[in-house]
């Protein structure tokens, strides 16, 4: 079933036509009014001061709009028209009919209302209606928000019917959810025996894993409807309403059952709750009336939630017991035999060159989502069309693996020899000293030609998953990592901004190993990274400065490991410093021939 138009959203383009109108209005009144009092460059005269002049004859001219409060006199010893307010158009109109009586002969001119001038009147009138009207036709539509959730039916929509074979590298995922599949199918078999399946389903892993597109696959394999929703979407405009909008996509789904409601970023609404006013306080209620739903499911009704999140830990308590969320299923990323999968679905229309093969590029993007790895194959696509090949060859991978990684390379910006020379020495620092460290992955391409923000960069080979790091794999990154520092500091006695990147994720490192691996020596293996930030330090106050201490030991003896490897190979330095001026790119092939 396709996406229905959004109510909401045409409400809401009415309710700015009727705005733009009245802003129109007024400005169109203003301006006549403006116009009015401009263009007429007479004196004021006082009402009480028009009376006498009536009385006494002087009045040769009196000139005024029907229905205005304002009147232009002119009279007989003077030129100027005069200005003159009165308080009342019938009273106006009874002194003038008055002094027609007595004889007095004067001039009168009525002219009639500008149209613009009435319709602004009404719509001004009108004004206070119109609102209060739209105030309560918005908030009636804001409370069917029961059709928020979009509904995509399997059976009817051949663009969203997605099952596990559109799935790569998750089958252990798969497999686990196959018993939800058949449950959703035949519900009947799974309650003639007892058991209960559960409510809910919590897939966790960080963005572009697949968490959507399996939730999908399950909807797809079990030919049911799949309700999708995001957290952000339970609480938008009003307050009090996020509860209101969980009710009716519960209700919408228990009519249509069997069939799946699917909450992506459940975090926006599913966070701890606590005792805060404002937004905090409407999360709450959202909450807890989400609670409340899944506790009220009957053991007949076939209606499971799916949720996505990549941020598990931000989660109430209260969400994750048995009863509601009882299942969490980690996605994680690919591994090498699942990236080539995943390649292969995501290739299946592109032209690609007879020399090209996947395998070597799912072991050359350790590390890669799905998403990325899709997002790669675009950007090769994409490449290959501007340069006008008839297939995507190798170089055109090898460019969009380095666009996704590290950024668009820039051979327009200008770089002074200073610069460059500077970069040079920098990314020769990190080459050398990963050359020389047991645990480091191999060099596989160093440039000065700038990507993204950084002037250059060293690229790796990482055609090996891992799953578990090593200490002296941790301490010899830190040291690879402030390689391009020690390497301007010895070969240019100086230093410069370009390594703040790489102070930084080496900090990150060394705060890592202290904080969460347990890895110091001295603070012990204790977990000190605070998860809640309402729980309280149980270390006391001065575990910081011990953290920061024992963080810094670890980063002065990184640099200072780098600056002997640096010193014992200045030839190589200089060797790679060079060729990288002279040719600005240097292959893994080519980095060896220094070593040889």
């Amino acid at each position: 079933m396709k996406d229905k138009p959004k109510n909401n959203d045409k409400l809401y383009y009415i309710i700015t036509g009727i705005i733009i109108v009245l802003c129109i209005a007024a400005i169109l009144t203003i301006t006549l009014m403006n116009n009015n009092d401009t263009n007429s460059e007479s004196k004021e005269l006082a009402y009480t001061e028009l009376i006498k002049k009536l009385e006494n004859k002087e009045v040769e001219k009196i000139e005024m709009t029907v229905g205005s409060t304002s009147a232009k006199v002119k009279l007989k010893n003077e030129e100027e028209e005069k200005q003159v307010i009165v308080p009342s158009t019938q009273a106006f109109m009874e002194l003038i009919q008055e002094q027609t009586q007595k004889g007095n002969e004067f001039e009168l001119i009525q002219k009639p209302t500008s149209i613009l001038l009435k319709i602004s009147d009404t719509l001004f009138s009108l004004l206070p209606t119109i609102l209060i009207v739209i105030l309560f036709v918005l908030i009636f539509k804001m409370q069917g928000l029961g059709d928020k959730g979009k509904v995509y039916d399997s059976e009817k929509s051949e663009d969203t019917h997605t099952t596990f074979k559109d799935v790569a590298g998750l089958d252990e995922e798969k497999n686990e959810l196959i018993e939800i599949v058949d449950f959703l199918k035949e519900p009947k078999k799974f309650h003639e025996m007892g058991a209960k399946i559960p409510r809910g389903i919590l897939l966790c892993g960080k963005p572009g894993t697949g968490k959507t597109l399996i939730a999908k696959a399950i909807a797809g394999e079990a030919n049911v409807p799949f309700i999708s929703m995001s957290g952000s979407e339970f609480i938008e405009m009003f307050a009090g309403l996020g509860a209101s909008r969980v009710r009716k996509l519960f209700e919408k789904a228990k009519k249509i059952a069997p069939c799946i409601i699917f909450i992506d970023e459940i975090d926006a609404i599913g966070a701890r709750r606590t005792n805060a006013s404002g937004a905090e306080s409407e999360n709450n209620q959202t909450l807890n009336q989400l609670l409340v739903e899944m506790d009220g499911f009957e053991t007949n009704e076939t209606v499971i939630v799916l949720a996505a999140t990549n941020r598990p830990e931000m989660l109430d308590k209260a969400l994750l017991r048995p009863g509601r969320f009882d299942r969490q299923i980690t996605i994680a990323a690919p591994d090498a035999k699942g990236r080539e999968e995943i390649l292969k679905i995501h290739g299946k229309d592109k032209k690609f060159a007879s020399n090209i093969d996947l395998k070597e590029i799912a072991n050359d993007t350790a590390g890669f989502t799905g998403a990325e790895l899709a997002n790669v194959l675009n950007e090769a696509a994409i490449i290959a069309t501007i340069k006008k090949h008839k297939k995507i060859e190798e170089e055109d991978l090898e460019d969009a693996v380095k666009k996704v990684t590290v950024g668009l390379e820039k051979h327009s910006r200008v770089i002074s020899d200073k610069d460059k020379k500077l970069t040079a020495y920098h990314e020769a620092g990190h080459a050398i000293v990963s050359k020389f460290l047991e645990t480091q992955q191999d060099v596989k391409e160093v440039s000065i030609i700038p990507r993204g923000l950084a002037g250059g960069y060293t690229m790796y080979k990482t055609n090996e998953d891992k799953y578990y790091i090593s200490k002296t794999e941790m301490e010899e990154k830190l040291i690879a990592l402030l390689g391009g520092r020690a390497a301007e500091k010895i070969a240019l006695n100086d230093i410069s901004t370009g390594a703040s990147n790489d102070i930084e994720v080496a900090t990150k490192i060394a705060q890592d190993m202290v904080t969460v691996y347990g890895m110091s020596d001295n603070i012990g293996p204790i977990y000190l990274k605070q998860k809640d930030p309402y729980e309280p330090q149980v270390f006391g106050e001065n575990i910081d400065d011990a953290i920061g201490l024992e963080v810094k030991t670890m980063i002065d003896t990184a640099y200072k490991r780098a600056q002997e490897i640096i010193l014992a190979h200045m030839d190589k330095l200089q060797a790679v410093a060079e060729r990288l001026l002279e040719k600005e790119i240097i292959s893994a092939e080519e980095f060896e021939t220094f070593f040889n």
